[in-house]
């Protein structure tokens, strides 16, 4: 089996767990502004990162050299997760998801600069093609125009672009358990500043605390996947697997939120399966099994 077919194998669970984290943050946002979500989600997380080093003697993965880049690539990341929580609540789960999946576009054109990977036609032909799907579902021009969900949908994009190729560049010279033992514990500190800045941070109860587990678990198991599906191949392949997410997120909020599938929706979704087929049938082809 070829790295790039291991990789996609790893990204089904991310996809898994980030479209149970979108159900499960729509949840709370009731209850909860999006800083107190990233605040108890990376609370979840760092508990769980941090029993995993102890209990494995890995106590060791927590020094690293890459400080500055580890906190570059967090702070991209809390950008783009509390904007995309933010999306979730006023615009529809499919719409955040086709606007989120600009990320590989911004993947595709950075990665050269930022990571020194070459940019193939193929990749280039399929992240257009993608991109062109996004935009048939979306439809960002329609209706009333750029809503505030829209804007927060696209931004949370180019954060996570930043953030997938931050995290290939760390997988060089990281384990996963480092990656994620930073990541926990420098959100908790952005959530903490973010929170609590006006003085008042709303406490879990029981109706939102098992929704924040499960966001918690979710967001640690998709960011676990996702760090060992792109230690096995370039930003530019791995990230385009994840458009999966967008038929799976519309049946979603069509049977639970009444969510319309339109023919809009079916087009672009399968433009952008075929996108992700192509992509990655030609990086396997590439390389000897």
């Amino acid at each position: 089996m070829t790295p790039t077919l291991r990789a996609a194998i790893w990204m089904t669970g991310a996809i898994a767990s980030f479209s149970a984290m979108a159900i499960a943050g729509r949840a709370v946002s009731h209850d909860l502004d999006t800083f107190e979500l990233m605040l108890y989600r990376s609370c979840v997380g760092f508990v769980i990162v941090l029993t995993v080093l102890l209990v494995r003697g890995r106590q060791g993965d927590i020094r690293t050299a890459n400080a500055r880049l580890h906190l570059v690539r967090n702070i991209a990341h809390f950008a783009g997760q509390n904007l995309w929580f933010f999306a979730l609540t006023v615009i529809p789960l499919a719409q955040v998801f086709a606007l989120e999946f600009t990320s590989p576009l911004w993947v595709a054109a950075l990665a050269p600069m930022v990571l020194g990977e070459r940019l193939t036609a193929t990749r280039a032909v399929c992240a257009v093609v993608g991109f062109v799907g996004i935009l048939i579902i979306a439809q960002p021009g329609s209706g009333t125009g750029l809503s505030r969900g829209i804007v927060a949908a696209a931004l949370s994009a180019i954060c996570f672009a930043f953030t997938a190729m931050f995290t290939r560049k760390l997988t060089r010279t990281e384990t996963t358990l480092a990656i994620l033992i930073w990541l926990t514990a420098t959100q908790i500190v952005l959530g903490l500043i973010t929170a609590g800045y006006d003085g008042d941070v709303a406490l879990p109860n029981w109706t939102t605390a098992p929704w924040l587990v499960l966001i918690g678990c979710a967001g640690l198991l998709a960011h676990a996947c996702l760090t060992t599906a792109l230690s096995l191949a370039p930003a530019s392949v791995v990230i385009p697997i994840d458009f999966t997410r967008l038929p799976l997120i519309a049946l979603i909020g069509a049977m639970f939120y009444d969510e319309p599938v339109g023919w809009a929706l079916v087009m672009g979704a399968g433009l952008i399966i075929a996108a992700n087929l192509v992509n990655i049938r030609a990086e396997t082809a590439s390389k000897p099994i």
